[in-house]
C-alpha cells in the first residue's frame, strides 16, 4: 500500500477569524491545497459550504466533509480544524450566539433544499457592501432556510484504529483504486475477516460503504466542473460510466446528470 509521504503536519497553516464585524456576516474564502485552519473555537454559530472542492473539519476526532450540496453546521464555541487536501472554495454564513436558538445545538452535515445553494451563489457574485439593507435581507433569508434543514451525522466517519486510519488515508488519495479488501487486509498482515470487524466497530459501516460513500463525495465534487461523467467515472476507477451512474443513482437518488443541473454553481 503506497502512501504519500506528505504529513498534514506540514500543510500550510491559514489565519482563523477571531471576531465577526456583524451578527450576520458573510464570507467566501480560497484555500489552497494542503492547507490547515488549526484548532480554535467562536463565540458565533458558522455555515460552512463548499463551492467547489471538499473542506474537512475535524471535532473530537470525528471528520466531517462538505462536498457540495452538502453544508457543516458548527454552534458557537465548538472547538474544530479545518483540512483542504485539494484547493477548496468555500464560504462561511457567520452567526452570533443570540440568534443561534432556532438552529442545532451539536455540529452536523446540513442536507439544504436546492434554494440555500442558490442564494450562495448569488452572495458570491454580489457586489453589494455587506452594510447594505438587501444584502442583510438575503442573509436573513438564509438563515431561516438553515433552520429547517435537515441535519445528518457525520457522511463519512473516521476512525482511531492504526491500520484503519492507514487504510482510509490512502483511500482519500487514491479515489480510484480497486485493490480488493483481502488484499488490503494481507497488506496489513491481518485477515479479511479481522479487519471487516475492525471497520464495522470503529466506523459503523463495513470498508465497502466507506468506499462508496467517498466515491459519492468526491464525484458530486468533481460534477460541480465541467468534467463530464465519464471521465469522473475512471477518475474514480470505475471501468465505464454505467457502473458508476449506478452506484450514484443508489445513494443520491439521481443519476450525476440530475445532480450536476440541479446543484452545479
Amino acid at each position: 500500500m503506497k502512501r504519500n509521504s506528505r504529513s498534514s503536519l506540514n500543510y500550510q497553516q491559514i489565519a482563523t477569524y477571531d471576531d465577526i464585524p456583524a451578527a450576520l456576516w458573510f464570507r467566501v474564502s480560497d484555500a489552497p491545497a494542503e492547507s490547515i485552519y488549526p484548532q480554535h473555537a467562536h463565540a458565533w454559530g458558522e455555515f460552512i459550504y463548499s463551492f467547489n472542492g471538499v473542506l474537512e473539519v475535524n471535532i473530537d476526532q470525528i471528520n466531517y466533509l462538505t462536498p457540495p450540496p452538502y453544508g457543516l453546521w458548527l454552534p458557537p464555541n465548538l472547538k474544530h480544524s479545518g483540512l483542504n487536501r485539494t484547493q477548496v472554495t468555500h464560504c462561511t454564513l457567520y452567526v452570533h450566539e443570540n440568534l443561534c436558538q432556532d438552529l442545532p445545538q451539536h455540529a452536523g452535515i446540513l442536507m439544504t433544499n436546492a434554494f440555500v445553494p442558490a442564494i450562495l451563489e448569488h452572495l458570491r457574485c454580489s457586489t453589494l457592501p455587506d452594510h447594505e439593507p438587501e444584502h442583510l435581507r438575503i442573509l436573513q433569508v438564509l438563515l431561516d432556510q438553515l433552520k429547517y434543514a435537515q441535519i445528518l451525522g457525520s457522511y463519512l466517519p473516521s476512525s482511531k484504529h492504526p491500520a484503519l486510519i492507514e487504510i482510509l488515508d490512502f483511500f482519500h488519495q487514491h479515489p480510484d483504486d480497486s485493490t480488493s479488501l483481502k488484499d488490503l487486509a494481507r497488506q496489513l498482515n491481518m485477515t479479511e475477516r479481522t479487519l471487516a470487524r475492525y471497520s464495522q466497530k470503529e466506523l459503523g459501516m463495513s470498508l465497502n460503504e466507506w468506499r462508496q460513500r467517498l466515491k459519492v463525495m468526491n464525484a458530486m465534487s468533481m460534477l460541480n466542473t465541467n468534467k463530464t461523467v465519464e471521465s469522473i467515472a475512471l477518475d474514480l476507477g470505475y471501468a465505464n460510466s454505467s457502473a458508476f451512474i449506478s452506484m450514484f443513482k443508489r445513494w443520491m437518488n439521481l443519476t450525476p446528470d440530475q445532480f450536476r443541473k440541479l446543484y452545479k454553481s
